[in-house]
C-alpha cells in the first residue's frame, strides 16, 4: 500500500474482525487490501485526493466509517444506497458531489473490482418497476448504467490517487 498518502480525520482504529464482520453482515467477503486500509483509516479523507474515471477527473471525499456512532456508518450508508445501486455493488466511499466508490462483485466474489457510481439519473429500482413497468433486468441494466470502471484492485485504485 502507498507509503506517501495522507490519511485525515480517521475514525478510532478497528479491529480486522470488526471490518470483516461488518462486510459479512451485508453479504459481502471484503478484500484483504481493502480490509488492512479501512481498520486504520475508517473515515477518514485523504490527499492526494484526484483520480480519473476515464477522461473525467474526481475527487475522493472520504472512506466509510466502521464506528457504528458515525454519520458515514458504511452499514448504514449501504442499506441507504442498496434501492439505487446495481446487486452485488458495495460502497465504500463518498465524493464531494454524492457519488460514491464502490466494489464490484458482479464478476468475481472474491477480488471485487473498484468502481465509481454517479448518484445522477439514479432513481430506485422499486420506483422504475412500479411507475415505469420494467423488469428487474431491464432495472439492474439502468442501474448499471451509473457505474464506472476505476480500477482492477483496492491497491491499484489507491495508487491512481494523484495531484491536480
Amino acid at each position: 500500500m502507498r507509503k506517501d498518502l495522507e490519511w485525515e480525520y480517521a475514525d478510532r482504529e478497528v479491529s480486522e474482525n470488526e471490518v470483516e464482520e461488518s462486510g459479512r453482515q451485508l453479504g459481502f467477503h471484503l478484500p484483504k487490501d481493502y480490509i488492512d486500509c479501512v481498520k486504520i483509516n475508517g473515515g477518514a479523507s485523504v490527499l492526494p485526493e484526484e483520480f480519473n474515471v476515464g477522461n473525467v477527473e474526481r475527487c475522493f471525499g472520504s472512506l466509510f466509517s466502521f464506528d457504528k456512532k458515525s454519520s458515514e456508518y458504511i452499514v448504514q450508508k449501504y442499506e441507504l444506497y442498496k434501492p439505487m445501486l446495481p446487486q452485488k455493488v458495495f460502497p465504500i466511499a463518498n465524493d464531494p458531489a454524492g457519488n460514491l466508490i464502490c466494489l464490484d462483485y458482479k464478476n468475481n466474489i472474491d477480488n471485487p473490482i473498484v468502481v465509481f457510481w454517479e448518484h445522477e439519473n439514479a432513481p430506485e429500482k422499486e420506483v422504475l418497476m412500479e411507475e415505469k413497468g420494467l423488469t428487474e433486468e431491464q432495472v439492474e441494466e439502468r442501474a448499471r448504467s451509473n457505474v464506472f470502471y476505476i480500477a482492477d484492485t483496492f491497491t491499484d485504485f489507491l495508487s491512481k490517487l494523484q495531484h491536480d
